[in-house]
């Protein structure tokens, strides 16, 4: 039986099949895009050379959809598994390594992007300048395995089965907060059900929902459909309304600490805060972590117990 010549595979090569890798996973050029740190054009481009080279069309695109044809899912399904070992083969050589090199992925919800990452982000590259990271921001669930991120940190009780989850902070307290200009020509709040006399500024969450504000006093717990003219779908704009004396809004306690202490805003029923779950990093339990996670993990965990890493 004639041996089979070893085909040859370039750098372009490997760098337009990852590129079809992630558009075949994401099923859009836009998101692939911007996982790749390149333009839309410039994929778009990277992919029809591939399908040139290899004389098979590999995606159905129309100006709406991205589709892979028979042939391209076969080729995604098959560099998936190649590229993982890829993955794997640098992880292992890094490990040989005294410090971490690589790129990690991180998508975060916007207040563990305020309250950690803008905090300690800039300890750990400057621990670890051989480590690139990217921050994603954003309240939605992500599907991070899908999407090509490394980790997320979201609150407890929030992450899916199957994944390694590091709690990052203790737990978190949320209060009801408004400014005392506004407080003074409203009547009262003694108990939850009063703010459905007042302005509250209502808070969209990355599910799409209106979350209804939930309170605890002991084992009395209550969930409540606040009334409000306006809406928003982030906490730092909720906040500002609040301090403007617009009305009430509904946060973490950390969030708005330096303006409680300055007078600028007060806990509206501070007896009914509730204290829920705390941050966790959580990534895939299947895949081998990626080099300088582990060092992040340190770091974060160190802030959060005091150990010989926090500042």
């Amino acid at each position: 039986m004639p041996v089979r010549p070893i085909a040859k595979i370039s750098r372009s090569d490997l760098s337009d099949l990852n590129a079809f890798r992630a558009v075949a996973r994401l099923l859009s050029f836009k998101l692939a895009a911007v996982e790749l740190g390149v333009t839309p054009s410039a994929l778009s481009h990277a992919i029809r050379n591939l399908e040139s080279r290899l004389g098979v069309r590999l995606l159905n695109r129309t100006s709406r959809i991205v589709q892979t044809t028979d042939a391209g899912r076969s080729l995604a399904q098959r560099l998936e598994v190649g590229f993982q070992e890829i993955t794997e083969a640098l992880d292992e050589i890094n490990a040989f390594r005294e410090r971490p090199v690589g790129r990690l992925r991180l998508s975060v919800l916007s207040d563990g992007a305020r309250l950690l990452m803008a905090r300690l982000l800039p300890r750990f590259v400057q621990s670890y300048p051989d480590v690139a990271v990217e921050v994603a921001v954003e309240d939605r669930m992500v599907d991070i395995v899908a999407e090509g991120y490394d980790a997320g940190i979201r609150f407890g009780g929030t992450i899916p089965e199957d994944f390694v989850a590091v709690p990052l902070s203790q737990p978190l307290k949320w209060v009801a907060v408004a400014a005392p200009k506004y407080l003074g020509r409203r009547r009262p709040v003694a108990v939850p059900e009063d703010l459905k006399t007042h302005s509250c500024i209502q808070i969209r969450t990355g599910q799409g929902v209106i979350y209804r504000w939930e309170f605890r006093k002991g084992d009395d717990y209550r969930v409540i459909e606040v009334p409000g003219a306006l809406c928003v779908n982030e906490t730092t704009l909720g906040i500002e309304l609040a301090l403007a004396g617009t009305g009430v809004t509904y946060c973490l306690e950390d969030r708005v600490r330096q303006h409680l202490d300055r007078g600028e805003l007060q806990v509206v029923l501070p007896d009914w805060a509730p204290v829920e779950p705390a941050f966790h990093l959580y990534y895939p339990s299947r895949r081998q972590m990626p080099s300088g996670l582990r060092e992040l993990i340190d770091l974060l965990r160190a802030d959060m117990t005091g150990g010989p890493d926090a500042a």
